[in-house]
């Protein structure tokens, strides 16, 4: 999940909602986890009520693992066993 949220305290509400969803914060604005598929609609609904939708913008990138296998990161990364278990 990306975000670009205006107002500081929604930016938080949702920071900290996808912190409850068991998502993990790999740069400010972005978020990764192995989620089962039946909560991503849980997590975008959540962040649509707290969202002003004429101002905000929030980006979710469902992907199995054999993508996000494929996914290269260049510069200081992130460690994939914490995002990702087996799905």
């Amino acid at each position: 999940m990306i975000y670009d949220i205006t107002k500081d305290k929604t930016r938080t509400k949702i920071a900290k909602r996808c912190l409850d969803f068991g998502l993990y914060r790999v740069q400010k604005s972005v978020f990764l986890g192995d989620v089962a598929s039946n909560r991503i609609d849980e997590i975008i609904l959540a962040s649509q009520e707290l969202m002003d939708p004429k101002t905000d913008s929030i980006y979710v990138f469902p992907m199995c693992r054999e993508d996000f296998d494929k996914v290269r990161i260049i510069g200081q990364g992130l460690e994939r066993n914490l995002v990702a278990t087996s799905c």
